[in-house]
């Protein structure tokens, strides 16, 4: 007994010696491991922030609004994340509450994915342009943004314990500095490889699978209580299936093509219009353009209009198209073009031209060159000699890109036009000059550049509300005259012609790259059309 007596507390030492042993080991491992956790963080970190620009970009478009709203919100989440987060490791300073922030991170990611799909849709157009992105990202991306917040101060303390000899100055700037080089590449990433191969819906997804099985690997090797394991697996587990359930009454849509550029959600579906079997071309939920499959010409009104330059340039032989979509306009130019003119097509999205070819009828010809890059660029490196420059550059109100309004986008056009050319650009706006309007300030500016300019209602000259209008100006002094041309669209546009001189410019400015406040103006037009 005696001898009994005396080994079981030897017994007890060795089991005291290993317990020691594996913490030792795991607070080795710990502080190897603790920066890269946070590398791939951070990463989470900025590829929800972008992702989230994209998410919004539907129904408020890629607008000032959208971008200041949700860097504010991350921000300001982040930043709330670091104060609590830093008091929570102090009092309870343990790797497994660590993980469990991981994790719950992730859940909260691809909650807030779901969220985004089945409310956006519901109530998106619901709220102002102005604040409606700052509202939607709130309560979208505050929590997930928040939780992620709380790990870089709760690292610093665990990194502190596992390395006591380390001064606090250099295990924080350590942690730090991965944490940003994790958010570098995470914005890296998500902007040339993430979104345009996977698109959103499944880059959220996947940064929030990563999250909850990064969070639960470390609960698993750090011992954490296994209820709390499985509480995390169980919320996991519903969440994907809820996911997978919305995904595919997704896929039961009537869509022959649906998947994210680099800039926007594309989709084709085939529909009706005007009683006759047409194909759809939307970006983000904007339809930018639609052929009659019967006949396979452009659908919408605006899109004829490039017909006009039969008025100014009959002979045209070189034309140049900015801002691609499904190709109908290059494909009308080109088919009514001489064997032996040329039209390039500049579209900044890369995926167009292809969806053009295998959904819209557009075939492959020698005249028509394709440049995937941006139009002003595109004009800025171009020789120029062009008999027409149609400029198509946007979409829907919710994506009206400054640069291509401004009193510098129209010199540089004219400067790029032929003697005799015409330059012509499609505008979305209304025409009330009771305060800043897109449309009028738009005409002021083009009519600096183009003395001898013309402006087409696609609906009516009279009508104030929001409708698409043709710009047009010809470099040259010549007066046109459309009520006796031969071709009888041109001979139409008469009707169509609005008196520019008509309304009070008083109110209206001049736009240029300094001063160009497009989405100020189209969040007031949209507050006057309600």
């Amino acid at each position: 007994m005696s001898v009994l007596f005396v080994l079981l507390p030897k017994r007890g030492a060795r089991g005291k010696v290993r317990d020691m042993s594996l913490k030792k080991s795991l607070r080795s491992f710990g502080a190897y491991v603790l920066p890269a956790v946070v590398f791939m963080t951070g990463a989470c970190v900025l590829v929800v922030e972008v992702a989230a620009v994209r998410v919004l970009a539907p129904y408020f478009g890629s607008t000032l609004f959208t971008v200041s709203s949700v860097l504010g919100v991350v921000l300001g989440a982040l930043s709330l994340g670091y104060f609590f987060g830093g008091r929570l490791a102090d009092r309870k300073p343990k790797v497994s509450y660590f993980y469990w922030l991981i994790a719950v991170s992730g859940l909260a990611v691809v909650a807030s994915g779901l969220l985004a799909e089945i409310l956006l849709p519901l109530f998106g157009y619901m709220l102002p342009l102005s604040v409606g992105p700052l509202l939607a990202s709130i309560f979208l991306f505050l929590v997930p943004s928040a939780l992620l917040g709380t790990l870089s101060p709760f690292a610093v303390v665990l990194q502190q314990s596992f390395r006591p000899e380390v001064g606090v100055g250099k295990v924080s700037g350590t942690i730090f500095f991965w944490s940003t080089l994790g958010s570098i590449s995470g914005s890296l990433l998500a902007g040339f490889a993430l979104i345009p191969y996977f698109g959103v819906r499944s880059v959220i997804f996947l940064v929030g699978v990563v999250l909850i099985l990064l969070g639960l690997c470390g609960l698993v090797v750090y011992r954490s209580p296994w209820p709390t394991v499985g509480r995390i697996v169980g919320i996991a587990v519903l969440l994907v299936l809820v996911w997978f359930r919305f995904d595919s009454l997704l896929t039961r849509q009537n869509y022959v093509y649906r998947q994210d550029g680099v800039y926007e959600r594309l989709t084709v579906v085939d529909g009706t219009y005007k009683s006759r079997p047409t194909r759809f071309f939307y970006q983000d939920l904007s339809s930018s353009g639609a052929m009659h499959l019967d006949t396979g010409t452009t659908a919408y009104n605006y899109s004829h209009f490039y017909e006009a330059y039969k008025a100014f340039s009959p002979q045209a032989d070189r034309a140049l198209v900015l801002g691609g979509g499904a190709y109908l306009i290059p494909k009308a130019i080109l088919a009514e073009f001489p064997a032996s003119s040329t039209v390039d097509v500049v579209e900044i999205e890369p995926t167009l031209y292809d969806l053009a070819q295998k959904y819209f009828g557009l075939e492959t010809d020698s005249r028509l060159h394709n440049h995937v890059t941006d139009g002003r660029r595109f004009l800025a490196d171009s020789p120029g000699g062009y008999d027409l420059i149609f400029s198509d550059v946007y979409h829907s109100l919710y994506s009206v890109p400054s640069h291509f309004t401004t009193q510098e986008f129209y010199r540089l056009a004219e400067s790029r036009l032929a003697p005799e050319g015409v330059f012509m650009a499609n505008i979305i706006g209304d025409m009330s000059d009771d305060s800043l309007s897109l449309a009028l300030s738009s005409m002021r500016t083009f009519r600096t550049v183009f003395p001898n300019s013309y402006f087409f209602a696609v609906e009516s000259p009279e009508q104030e509300d929001a409708q698409n209008i043709i710009f047009v100006g010809y470099k040259s002094d010549r007066v046109v005259d459309f009520s006796n041309h031969a071709v009888p669209f041109v001979r139409g546009l008469s009707a169509r012609l609005i008196d520019p001189d008509r309304f009070d410019y008083g109110k209206q400015i001049v736009l240029t790259d300094d001063f160009a406040p497009t989405d100020r103006m189209v969040a007031a037009m949209l507050r006057r059309l309600k």
